[in-house]
């Protein structure tokens, strides 16, 4: 069991609000928030349906928001929290704002690329590597995707 600071539990307790108002409103419920020190500095969720554009994940969306609001093109003293391992266009996006930290909740053995097929946040040959703390709350994140997707294709 991994032991979580009050930051991490609240960072992705806020998370986990942004991807369940995700799957209320039809996307995939991956929701995602970053924090710098005490402040909540932005919050992100699936938006890909909504905006018709499959570039709209969770973290690029925070991202772009927590950006917009420091006015600066750096993260480095930022922790970004997710429901979901991001995957190879978030995780790109991730290394390019210098995000200095990320935290998720449910690992993606399909397309996670913190760990699950690759490792791009932690790959040596990069200019900036993240650092990464996975499995945080899996169960609970990987029941909110799990109960979206059994709701969609129907009993098996």
């Amino acid at each position: 069991m991994l032991s979580l600071s009050v930051e991490d539990r609240e960072g992705l307790g806020a998370a986990l609000q942004e991807a369940h108002e995700a799957a209320v409103a039809g996307e995939v419920p991956v929701g995602a928030v970053i924090r710098r020190g005490n402040q909540l500095v932005a919050r992100g969720q699936n938006e890909m349906i909504r905006r018709h554009d499959p570039t709209a994940h969770a973290e690029v969306l925070a991202i772009r928001s927590a950006l917009e609001r420091t006015g600066g093109a750096r993260l480095t003293d930022a922790t970004l929290y997710v429901t979901l391992e991001p995957c190879a266009q978030c995780a790109g996006a991730i290394v390019l704002a210098r995000v200095g930290r990320v935290v998720f909740g449910a690992w993606d053995p399909k397309a996670g690329m913190s760990g699950s097929i690759h490792d791009i946040l932690r790959h040596p040959k990069l200019n900036h590597g993240v650092e990464v703390l996975g499995g945080v709350m899996a169960e609970e994140c990987g029941a909110m995707l799990q109960a979206f997707f059994r709701e969609r294709r129907g009993p098996e």
